[in-house]
């Protein structure tokens, strides 16, 4: 199986760790699993600070090395959020609720071209402890850390 995943990953935390572990449980050992990492031009137009393409690559290499598989996988720069999505030859799509609209529309714009549609994977965004979605923007802000607890302030 071929996988394509995609995000900004800034700063990678518990969401991002579930849909990237995810796509590497569906690829199996045989498959390949294809990143896409928002270049630094297209993570820029993000309402929040974005760390540095190489350093989110890092993160996400050693994230990737650290699950032990032995899953053939790839990280490709994501100028526009299709990516290689539109013309490549994969099976699945993994997304999560946030950015399941991305991949419909990429499915949408595939058969417009005559492409193969390919099967959308979505899983369910990764909750805090508050009950509310874990995101890069909470974390900027300092109300969550990268796993989802609630960052108390002193009064």
């Amino acid at each position: 199986m071929k996988i394509m995943v995609g995000g900004t990953f800034s700063p990678l935390h518990a969401g991002h760790k579930k849909l990237i572990s995810r796509s590497f449980e569906l690829a199996g050992p045989e498959g390949l699993v294809v990143v896409g990492l928002s270049s630094d031009n297209f993570a820029g137009r993000k309402s929040h600070p974005v760390m540095t393409y190489e350093a989110r690559k890092a993160a996400l290499e050693r994230y990737i090395e650290s699950l032990g598989t032995a899953t053939t996988w790839e990280v490709e720069a994501l100028n526009d959020r299709y990516g290689s999505a539109l013309e490549a030859d994969f099976d699945i799509l993994v997304v999560s609720e946030e950015t399941l609209p991305v991949g419909l529309e990429i499915n949408k714009l595939r058969r417009a071209k005559g492409k193969k549609m390919v099967e959308i994977h979505q899983i369910a965004c990764v909750l805090a402890e508050d009950g509310r979605w874990i995101s890069s923007t909470r974390i900027i802000r300092g109300e969550i850390d990268d796993v989802g607890r609630v960052i108390r302030r002193e009064e």
